[in-house]
């Protein structure tokens, strides 16, 4: 969740660590700070609130040198104060240290430091502990390392780590050990940016592409320690291990906001151009099917596939449940859709010739993560879709297909979600193509994906209609969505939407369960957003929202083709959008109510790119 920036070299550190603390806000705005080392002494700002806040600070009470680390918190462990803000520190103030994950044992550590003697614990974080634990280890070390204490500090961060369970991505620096930082990483991500005559580590490229497009991704259990010029990359236990430097895809002009208002507007008018990349070259009219290389199956292990198993959290998870009926209806093969966070931990039957989809935007989902874990534990083959090519889930899964959607900074997932439909309308046409679709059931199927970024930018041209809609909705207290078959999972997700960036009450739900306890909620003051395009279905909702009108619920219709004239007498509002293909209808419905959604917020005044309580990357349980 939280974000860390750390720099050595010879520019002053403060701006630099606040441009990459900006760029990194999205995992994390509770509170903020920096630590510097000048000369001898840390020069420390931190403060609750955004990173505006601590750079109004730092206006106000300059922090100079040239290296340091900082952070954008989370609130996991204590309250948003500006005690709980990182840095922290140990008891003699010298060693400073930011913190992304939950050290899950902190009490007991704790417990052994004030045994120790060490009693001035300045916060309520599990981080401070970590903090205080590396120093008191770092004292203790004294004399055996000679006076190189840069390796004294690389082995009491070694050593401290050793004592911890939970997760971690940290950056420490000591006051008495000029232009040099330590970081090690378990379970949160970290990369070294590398430069010319500068160093940089950060939860994410992001922050520092700018500055450099040369990066190491970190593995679990790496720490690295590095100065302006060097670095050095070794195990936990010590062992040293290679590490190439990759060249980062994207640069600082692809995570600039350009011309829109918020992010999110922004990467929702990038889906015309994300659905054609995820789709580019994956495509042969030669065959009528798919190419998915990544997956690294030859064609008679696809065949031999007899399950699917599809796991996410979010807004991957409801993804997940369109593939459920797209790979079924294609493929004919039998798919669950999970939990992660329940897969991890349920015992569930072991089945031979099962196949083990993981799908997380960001690609270092903790729960996702520890899914993927658990099914190659029980010899599952597992594949990753992800949209970061150097991920942790990319890294670690058998194989898999790269989203190709670009940075997604928006907290509220827009643009991935229909990057994670389309890779998965894919493996349904490829599984397919491999058993029951017919050739001319294939060019169908191309024909209709390769129409859909057109038909998206024709979907955005309703923004206008869509916030017309939401301004006259912007005084209710919720909304219900409903939808049936490839669009149960669509109210489902933007529902979602509406929860986390309005904050309004929003339930999504199959339209035939509406007289199974649902249609007690309805009533003149809750609208009802129905899902129903011109498909296999449209009378079966038809019948749903005649029930619906029957009791003065309000009705706004997401429909296509024939639906929008049967529409015209039941429901209030109808945004009509391009007709295609059963299994594609997803891609074109959720857009309107990611529109709705935004919109609303808009109309109602929210951070729509910052909602309360979220991160962008959930990085811990």
């Amino acid at each position: 969740m939280c974000g860390i920036v750390g720099y050595v070299g010879r520019s002053q550190a403060a701006p630099i660590l606040l441009d990459g603390l900006r760029r990194l806000e999205y995992r994390g705005y509770d509170s903020a700070g920096v630590a510097i080392v000048n000369g001898d002494h840390l020069e420390t700002r931190k403060c609750a609130g955004r990173i505006a806040s601590l750079a109004n600070l730092i206006s106000k009470k300059p922090a100079t040198g040239f290296y340091g680390i900082s952070h954008t918190r989370w609130a996991t462990h204590g309250k948003v104060t500006d005690e709980n803000a990182h840095p922290h520190f140990d008891a003699t103030g010298k060693i400073a240290l930011v913190h992304n994950g939950v050290i899950e044992n902190y009490q007991t550590l704790k417990e052994q430091l004030i045994q120790d003697g060490d009693t001035n614990f300045q916060s309520d974080t599990d981080t401070e502990v970590l903090a205080h634990l590396i120093g008191n280890i770092y004292r203790k070390l004294e004399g055996t390392n000679g006076k190189d204490s840069k390796a004294r500090l690389v082995n009491a961060t070694r050593a401290a780590l050793k004592q911890v369970i939970g997760t971690y991505g940290i950056a420490v620096v000591h006051a008495d050990i000029p232009d040099f930082i330590v970081g090690a990483r378990r379970g949160s991500p970290l990369v070294l940016g590398v430069g010319k005559d500068e160093n940089f580590l950060a939860s994410d490229v992001s922050a520092i592409v700018a500055h450099t497009r040369d990066v190491v991704y970190l593995n679990d259990f790496d720490l690295v320690s590095f100065d302006s010029e060097n670095f050095e990359i070794s195990s936990i236990e010590g062992t040293s291990g290679q590490h190439a430097v990759s060249k980062v895809e994207f640069t600082a002009e692809d995570i600039k906001k350009g011309d829109y208002p918020h992010y999110m507007l922004k990467e929702i008018c990038e889906q015309p151009d994300t659905v054609r990349d995820a789709m580019r070259g994956r495509l042969t009219y030669e065959e009528c099917t798919a190419k998915l290389g990544g997956l690294d199956m030859n064609a008679a292990e696809l065949r031999d596939v007899a399950r699917i198993v599809l796991t996410g959290c979010g807004t991957a998870l409801h993804a997940a449940r369109v593939g459920e009926y797209v790979i079924e209806q294609l493929a004919n093969i039998p798919v669950d859709v999970d939990f992660a966070s329940e897969y991890r931990h349920r015992n569930t039957p072991p089945t031979e010739h099962t196949l083990v989809f993981a799908i997380s935007q960001s690609g270092e989902t903790a729960d996702t993560l520890g899914a993927l874990r658990e099914s190659k534990r029980k010899g599952y083959r597992t594949l990753g879709i992800c949209n970061n090519v150097a991920s942790t889930i990319a890294r670690e899964s058998d194989g898999g297909v790269y989203m190709h959607a670009g940075p997604e900074i928006g907290v509220a997932a827009t643009k991935s979600f229909t990057s994670q439909l389309i890779i998965l309308n894919l493996i349904g046409l490829l599984l397919g193509r491999m058993r029951q679709l017919s050739t001319a059931q294939g060019k169908q199927m191309i024909d209709a994906l390769e129409a859909l970024p057109g038909q998206i930018e024709q979907v955005l041209k309703l923004s206008d209609q869509i916030e017309s809609i939401a301004k006259k909705y912007s005084g209710v207290n919720g909304m219900l969505f409903f939808g049936r078959q490839f669009n149960y999972p669509i109210a489902l997700e933007s529902a979602l939407k509406l929860k986390e960036i309005t904050y309004l009450f929003a339930e999504g739900h199959p339209s035939a369960e509406l007289k199974h306890g649902i249609i007690a909620l309805i009533r003149p003051d809750l609208p009802s957003v129905f899902i129903a395009p011109d498909d296999a279905v449209l009378s079966k909702n038809l019948n749903n929202i005649e029930q619906v009108k029957a009791r003065k619920g309000p009705i706004i219709a997401i429909t296509s083709g024939n639906g929008a004239k049967q529409l015209k007498n039941l429901a209030a509002d109808i945004v009509e959008v391009p007709t295609t293909i059963d299994c594609l209808t997803p891609v074109l419905t959720v857009i309107p109510l990611q529109l709705l959604a935004y919109h609303l917020a808009v109309a109602l005044g929210r951070d729509v790119d910052k909602p309360r309580n979220l991160a962008k990357s959930v990085t811990v349980e």
